[in-house]
């Protein structure tokens, strides 16, 4: 698995979060967390961050509110929705804004795993273009 510098973990249920930055920490990535959309977005214009696991279901700005200011400030930066519920709807809205990939909770870890890594080689790729261009 490649390297990654930094994940940004954005869910309103402090259980979750806590426990899914542990696990990833565990594996040597570096993990922060939010609790709010609005937390997320101050933390990406002060923070550089390769993948952002996102929740679509919080009160004030919900995960598809977010990634739509998410996009606006960083379109290139790869956003995976977290949900534990499921919505066609919800996953048109998603792709329409450029979210990355839409995963149910609970999710297990090697899955989840696995879309951060293709996210992050998926970013990396489009960074070596650019640098070349």
């Amino acid at each position: 698995m490649s390297t990654l510098s930094r994940i940004l973990v954005v869910d309103d249920e402090e259980a979750f979060r806590t426990a899914l930055t542990a696990r990833l920490k565990v594996r040597g990535f570096d993990t922060t967390a939010v609790g709010t959309g609005r937390e997320a977005l101050d933390e990406i214009k002060k923070t550089s961050y390769d993948v952002i696991l996102l929740d679509i279901k919080m009160p004030e700005m919900n995960g598809i509110e977010a990634l739509a200011e998410i996009k606006k400030i960083n379109p290139l930066l790869d956003v995976i929705i977290l949900t534990g519920h499921a919505s066609v709807d919800a996953a048109v809205e998603i792709t329409k804004l450029g979210g990355y990939d839409y995963v149910l909770k609970p999710c297990p870890l090697d899955e989840l795993l696995g879309k951060i890594e293709e996210a992050h080689e998926k970013k990396m790729a489009r960074e070596k273009r650019n640098l070349k261009a």
